[in-house]
């Protein structure tokens, strides 16, 4: 069951997972290439900076397009598929859950042998350290969240889906409403906080994402 479940949703995702991979591979090169154009060690520190938001972008691209991906079919068939099959529901969602973490590896990996090769051919300055491991280890926790918090909203029917939409509306309404009448309560900016500040569910696409620092 579960191979079927991996080879539908593999149909489904390849051409969006092998974009996702080639830029993956390509990114640590290209990223390193460019930062060995720094005239000093503070400018390549720079330089990757910059570069982090690319890898934090692709990690939430990535969980979001399989995530979306997984249930598309299943929307636009209004889920008959689902519901002719002979496993419980619960299974049926582990099941689309576990294919699509499959088919996060293989960015994973890519990102990896990617990192893996820039840094073997490149000379990192004297002070400074490659940490290729850390890079590829936070883009995997990474895209394991975003694709984990997109399934359970895309898993959701379409009233339930609105329902989310419409609460946060609402926050963003009331935060406009009470800065212009002068409370200045910050509801969504507290959210936020929360969110993404440490220990925040998506505190990990936060902070440095830095594959050369001192």
């Amino acid at each position: 069951m579960f191979r079927a479940v991996l080879r539908t949703q593999w149909k489904w995702t390849r051409v969006a997972v092998l974009v996702c991979l080639v830029l993956a591979f390509a990114m640590p090169l290209v990223s390193l290439r460019s930062a060995t154009m720094a005239r000093s060690p503070q400018e390549l520190i720079s330089a990757m900076a910059a570069w982090g938001i690319g890898y934090a972008t692709l990690a939430a691209s990535l969980g979001l397009i399989v995530a979306w991906l997984a249930w598309a079919s299943d929307h636009r068939g209004h889920h008959v598929y689902a519901l002719a099959l002979p496993v419980p529901r619960w299974r049926y969602v582990l099941l689309r859950f576990a294919a699509g973490v499959v088919l996060l590896l293989p960015v994973v990996v890519a990102l990896g042998v990617g990192t893996a090769l820039a840094v073997a051919v490149t000379n990192v300055p004297t002070g400074l350290h490659t940490y290729a491991v850390a890079v590829c280890l936070r883009f995997a926790f990474a895209a394991l969240v975003s694709f984990a918090i997109f399934f359970a909203i895309s898993a959701m029917t379409a009233r339930a889906a609105s329902y989310i939409l419409g609460a946060i509306v609402v926050v963003l309404v009331a935060e406009f409403t009470t800065d212009a009448v002068g409370l200045h309560w910050q509801v969504g900016s507290h959210v936020l906080d929360f969110l993404i500040a440490y220990p925040g569910i998506l505190s990990v696409f936060n902070g440095r994402w830095m594959l050369i620092d001192v």
